[in-house]
């Protein structure tokens, strides 16, 4: 049964972004499966520690709440356990504030087993400092078995407590053990020298569409595809998928949860082994809805949580999608590092690939080899992992015109022609 709900938002000292963060908060709620049925806002210069509204503005929502039958109050800031219950002692209803909105969103969409545990250890640590001594959670607890043993126990409130905190304690390790496989590909990846791209920005921005649009470039299967769907969150699980060029050039591309504003503290904390996959990543791709009239604040949001994440001085490029619904409608598309490109219509994707390629691939040496005949093994290595110009047979053996990664050429150098 939907929910039907009223947003409740303090602008504090006039701030110039409040009402996009309400918008956002609608849309959070819309994601969440809420009917948004009223909308209460209050300019102050400080927050009532009490109630985060004043007094005049909870009778307010009271009333909006009673007149649209609304069950849900929804605030757009995190509040402190007193306040939320004291809001809902006065209003009677439900109350959820922003943080608690996003981790139901979050736990919504979660599809793997990292993802899962990342969003349980958030809501645990959400809830942690918000039990609340009430009633039956300051009874005493018996604390031994039989009549003899009775003593003082410990408190409700200190038992929960505990429980979850060896729930934290024992997701965590489940955690770990995820985090040390992830580290191992990610080690085997530098081993290997394959570049790593990955697709970074505010959420529902396109980047699964982007990410898409590519494998079905360079990669025809079909189960590589990740999920793409026009909502808040709709990626939570980090996609890594192999992108080979017709010139045998290969790179990783990484496809990460998006940002918003205010994301909480701890879902940054839970999800930094996954979000890590962009801190480690060789070329970021900045990808921004330029249709949305407030791109330029999305751009900062999410260049801050970069920072947070120690991702702040990789390469980036900035990919402006959308840029069909936005009227733009330029031939020339590149300036420096952006790009303007529409990722549903597939336009402007061969100008993104040639700036991805230029920046990643700056490690190639072209050469010329003389392989023996009996070395057939080097030839497929290359003729697979190296982009092949020509080929001649001589009497000592197969030449080769090429380009390939450096590492590659140290491998096999002592087959290299020197140019004279």
């Amino acid at each position: 049964m939907e929910e039907t709900a009223v947003l409740v938002g303090v602008n504090l000292n006039n701030q110039e972004d409040f009402q996009y963060l309400m918008e956002e908060l609608r849309n959070l709620a819309d994601a969440c499966d809420l009917k948004v049925a009223g909308e209460v806002t209050q300019k102050i210069s400080e927050v009532n520690t009490g109630y985060y509204i004043g007094t005049g503005k909870i009778q307010e929502l009271s009333h909006v709440m009673e007149e649209t039958g609304a069950d849900v109050a929804v605030f757009n800031d995190e509040l402190t356990p007193t306040q939320i219950r004291n809001l809902e002692e006065e209003l009677k209803c439900k109350v959820i504030d922003r943080t608690m909105l996003i981790l139901d969103i979050f736990a919504q969409r979660a599809k793997t087993k990292e993802a899962k545990l990342q969003v349980e250890i958030a809501q645990l640590q959400y809830t942690l400092p918000r039990l609340i001594g009430l009633r039956e959670s300051l009874g005493r607890q018996s604390g031994g078995v039989g009549t003899r043993n009775k003593g003082a126990g410990e408190k409700k409130l200190e038992l929960d407590r505990r429980k979850i905190e060896e729930r934290i304690n024992l997701l965590n390790k489940e955690l770990k053990e995820l985090v040390v496989n992830r580290e191992t590909q990610r080690s085997k990846r530098r081993k290997n020298e394959i570049p790593v791209v990955s697709l970074v920005g505010y959420t529902n921005a396109g980047k699964s569409t982007l990410m898409n649009a590519i494998l079905e470039r360079y990669n025809k299967a079909e189960d590589k595809q990740v999920f793409v769907k026009d909502m808040l969150f709709a990626t939570l699980d980090t996609s890594v998928r192999s992108i080979k060029l017709p010139d045998n050039k290969q790179f990783l591309l990484t496809d990460t949860v998006g940002f918003a504003s205010k994301l909480p503290h701890n879902l940054i904390k839970a999800f930094r082994s996954t979000l890590e996959e962009a801190a480690e990543a060789d070329l970021l791709v900045h990808v921004i809805d330029y249709s949305n009239p407030n791109y330029k604040e999305q751009i900062q949001i999410t260049n801050a949580v970069l920072k947070e994440i120690g991702a702040e001085n990789i390469p980036v490029i900035y990919a402006y999608n959308k840029s069909d619904l936005a009227g733009y409608n330029n031939d020339n598309n590149q300036e420096n590092n952006a790009v303007y490109i529409s990722a549903k219509e597939k336009s402007g994707l061969s100008e993104l690939m040639d700036m991805i390629i230029k920046k990643i691939f700056n490690n190639y040496v072209k050469c010329q080899m003389l392989i023996p005949y009996d070395k057939g093994g080097i030839i497929s290595y290359l003729s697979e992992n190296a982009n092949i110009i020509n080929t001649s047979y001589v009497k000592d053996g197969t030449k080769l015109e090429l380009e390939c990664k450096a590492a590659d050429f140290q491998r096999f150098k002592n087959y290299s022609i020197v140019q004279k």
